[in-house]
Protein backbone atom coordinates (compact mmCIF):
# COMPACT_ATOMS: atom_id res chain seq x y z
CA UNK A 1 0.00 0.00 0.00
CA UNK A 2 1.25 3.61 -0.62
CA UNK A 3 0.33 6.81 1.13
CA UNK A 4 0.55 10.03 -0.07
CA UNK A 5 0.90 13.61 1.84
CA UNK A 6 0.55 16.77 -0.05
CA UNK A 7 1.43 19.71 1.61
CA UNK A 8 1.30 23.55 -0.20
CA UNK A 9 -1.98 24.81 -0.96
CA UNK A 10 -3.22 28.19 0.02
CA UNK A 11 -4.15 31.41 -0.75
CA UNK A 12 -2.58 33.41 -3.25
CA UNK A 13 -3.18 36.90 -5.60
CA UNK A 14 -3.70 36.46 -9.30
CA UNK A 15 -0.34 36.68 -10.94
CA UNK A 16 1.55 34.82 -8.23
CA UNK A 17 3.27 31.46 -7.17
CA UNK A 18 2.40 28.42 -5.01
CA UNK A 19 4.47 25.17 -5.39
CA UNK A 20 2.84 21.55 -4.29
CA UNK A 21 4.51 18.53 -3.11
CA UNK A 22 3.54 15.22 -2.59
CA UNK A 23 5.54 12.33 -0.91
CA UNK A 24 4.96 9.24 -1.69
CA UNK A 25 5.79 6.39 1.46
CA UNK A 26 4.97 2.65 2.20
CA UNK A 27 6.07 -0.56 0.51
CA UNK A 28 7.09 0.86 -2.64
CA UNK A 29 9.29 -0.66 -5.36
CA UNK A 30 8.10 1.11 -8.74
CA UNK A 31 6.40 4.32 -9.21
CA UNK A 32 5.01 4.62 -13.15
CA UNK A 33 3.72 8.05 -13.23
CA UNK A 34 3.09 10.85 -11.20
CA UNK A 35 1.24 13.87 -11.57
CA UNK A 36 -1.41 16.08 -10.11
CA UNK A 37 -4.95 16.55 -10.75
CA UNK A 38 -7.46 19.20 -9.94
CA UNK A 39 -11.19 19.54 -9.17
CA UNK A 40 -13.09 23.02 -9.29
CA UNK A 41 -16.48 23.11 -7.45
CA UNK A 42 -19.23 21.95 -10.01
CA UNK A 43 -16.32 20.20 -12.73
CA UNK A 44 -14.96 16.72 -13.10
CA UNK A 45 -11.16 16.14 -11.89
CA UNK A 46 -9.17 16.97 -14.86
CA UNK A 47 -5.22 16.11 -15.39
CA UNK A 48 -3.07 18.74 -14.80
CA UNK A 49 0.28 17.55 -14.89
CA UNK A 50 1.83 14.28 -14.90
CA UNK A 51 5.30 12.80 -15.32
CA UNK A 52 5.22 8.83 -16.71
CA UNK A 53 8.17 6.32 -17.02
CA UNK A 54 10.30 9.56 -15.33
CA UNK A 55 10.90 10.82 -18.26
CA UNK A 56 7.51 11.99 -20.34
CA UNK A 57 5.42 14.72 -18.76
CA UNK A 58 2.31 15.84 -20.01
CA UNK A 59 0.53 18.73 -19.08
CA UNK A 60 -2.48 20.56 -19.51
CA UNK A 61 -3.21 23.19 -22.12
CA UNK A 62 -4.40 25.82 -19.64
CA UNK A 63 -0.96 25.58 -17.55
CA UNK A 64 1.46 24.85 -19.70
CA UNK A 65 4.14 27.58 -19.96
CA UNK A 66 3.18 28.39 -16.29
CA UNK A 67 3.20 25.40 -14.44
CA UNK A 68 6.12 22.87 -13.71
CA UNK A 69 6.10 19.44 -12.31
CA UNK A 70 9.10 17.80 -11.04
CA UNK A 71 9.90 14.51 -8.92
CA UNK A 72 12.91 13.75 -6.51
CA UNK A 73 13.49 10.29 -7.01
CA UNK A 74 15.31 9.31 -3.99
CA UNK A 75 12.46 11.26 -1.78
CA UNK A 76 9.46 9.92 -4.28
CA UNK A 77 8.19 13.25 -4.07
CA UNK A 78 6.60 15.18 -7.29
CA UNK A 79 6.64 19.00 -6.99
CA UNK A 80 4.47 21.02 -8.97
CA UNK A 81 5.24 24.58 -9.01
CA UNK A 82 2.77 26.89 -9.97
CA UNK A 83 3.52 30.58 -11.48
CA UNK A 84 1.34 33.21 -12.46
CA UNK A 85 -1.61 31.87 -10.83
CA UNK A 86 -5.11 32.61 -12.20
CA UNK A 87 -8.66 32.62 -10.55
CA UNK A 88 -9.52 30.37 -12.96
CA UNK A 89 -7.00 27.50 -11.78
CA UNK A 90 -8.61 27.75 -8.18
CA UNK A 91 -9.30 24.10 -7.53
CA UNK A 92 -8.35 21.14 -4.97
CA UNK A 93 -5.28 19.78 -6.16
CA UNK A 94 -5.04 16.00 -6.11
CA UNK A 95 -1.49 14.30 -6.27
CA UNK A 96 -1.63 10.90 -7.99
CA UNK A 97 0.70 7.96 -8.35
CA UNK A 98 0.91 4.64 -10.01
CA UNK A 99 2.40 1.91 -8.72
CA UNK A 100 3.21 -1.72 -9.84
CA UNK A 101 4.61 -3.82 -6.77
CA UNK A 102 6.93 -6.27 -6.53
CA UNK A 103 6.92 -9.35 -8.42
CA UNK A 104 3.83 -8.28 -10.81
CA UNK A 105 2.82 -6.29 -14.01
CA UNK A 106 -0.27 -4.82 -12.09
CA UNK A 107 -0.32 -1.09 -11.58
CA UNK A 108 -2.23 0.47 -8.92
CA UNK A 109 -3.75 4.28 -8.85
CA UNK A 110 -3.39 6.05 -5.53
CA UNK A 111 -4.34 9.95 -4.73
CA UNK A 112 -3.69 12.11 -1.90
CA UNK A 113 -6.00 13.83 0.53
CA UNK A 114 -6.40 17.03 -1.80
CA UNK A 115 -5.24 20.43 -1.05
CA UNK A 116 -7.05 24.05 -2.03
CA UNK A 117 -5.50 26.20 -3.60
CA UNK A 118 -7.08 29.76 -3.93
CA UNK A 119 -6.43 32.16 -6.06
CA UNK A 120 -8.10 35.37 -5.58
CA UNK A 121 -8.41 38.35 -8.33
Amino acid sequence: HVTLVESGGGLVQAGGSLRLSCAASGNIFSINAMGWYRQAPGKQRELVAIIIGGENTNYQDSVKGRFTISVNNAKNTVYLQMNSLKPEDTAVYYCYVRHQPAFTKNEYDYWGQGTQVTVSS
